[in-house]
């Protein structure tokens, strides 16, 4: 079950970066309890510190395919860094290059889904490592697009994350306790619905994934949204009625099988 406490926004102080953000904020109720800056709790997952890495940046002035083109030829992912203003606009938005080593470096490591729900430091200079620092400032990476045959970094997209912000993240679940699971100890199948799940979440504590226990669902039992244990500051803005996960009936080549 998610874990409801009531939350005082005023008292967090916190920046809202989209009207859908202001539109929770309006609908919670006021309580002084939580206090800011907002951590990790125990019991809930935390960033794993081997990931974190600060990915190095230069400026560029230009863009459009041509350049991007000639960026990727020399080894550089054309990106963008900006500040969520709404749910579809982007403020102070400032062009770089990143390097393709790097990014591909940290995709293959923690996967897609998780890249893109992980904080990251990043350093733009005038030269990468030993140029003038222009800016250095903590990023989520927002969108990631991937070559379709060789799965090399295109481009990127970061939202800055200051501890203010309130950031819609794509968080990806991790499913446990299949190996107890009643369900399918019994042969049947494990349908996976969702793989990420959308929060509106502060920038301090986005979650890396979420844990999803299976070790209790039988036959014809489903986990929906609303199940999800999350700290109490991070809300969920898709149906809490939509479902997760699904223990189905055998699969029809297992029936195929016993025939």
């Amino acid at each position: 079950m998610l874990i409801h406490r009531s939350l005082s926004i005023k008292t967090l102080h916190l920046r809202f970066f989209s009207q859908a953000a202001l539109a929770l904020d309006q609908a919670s109720s006021a309580s002084p309890s939580s206090p800011f800056p907002l951590t990790y709790l125990e019991g809930f997952p935390k960033p794993d510190p081997k990931y974190a890495e600060t990915i190095l940046a230069i400026p560029r002035t230009t863009s459009g395919k041509s350049i991007a083109a000639k960026e990727r030829k020399v080894g550089r992912v054309p990106s963008i860094v900006f500040e969520q203003e709404d749910g579809q606009h982007g403020g102070n938005k400032r062009l770089i290059s990143i390097q393709t080593n790097q990014i591909r470096k940290l995709v293959k490591h923690l996967g897609q889904s998780f890249f893109l729900s992980r904080l990251f430091e990043l350093e733009v200079r005038s030269e990468f490592e030993t140029g003038d620092l222009i800016e250095k400032v903590r990023v989520l990476p927002r969108k990631l697009h991937l070559h379709a045959g060789t799965d090399a970094p295109l481009n990127v997209t970061f939202i800055r994350a200051p501890s203010h912000a309130l950031l819609k993240v794509d968080v990806p679940l991790v499913f446990r306790g299949e190996d107890v699971c009643p369900g399918l100890r019994k042969g049947l199948f494990f349908n996976t619905i969702k793989r990420t799940v959308k929060f509106l979440c502060p920038a301090d504590i986005i979650p890396p994934y979420i844990d999803v226990d299976i070790s209790e669902l039988d036959g014809g039992q489903k986990l929906v949204m609303g199940d999800l244990k999350v700290h109490p500051a991070i809300k969920l803005i898709q149906s809490k009625d939509d479902p997760v996960c699904k223990i189905m009936g055998a699969r029809v080549s297992d029936q195929q099988k016993k025939k």
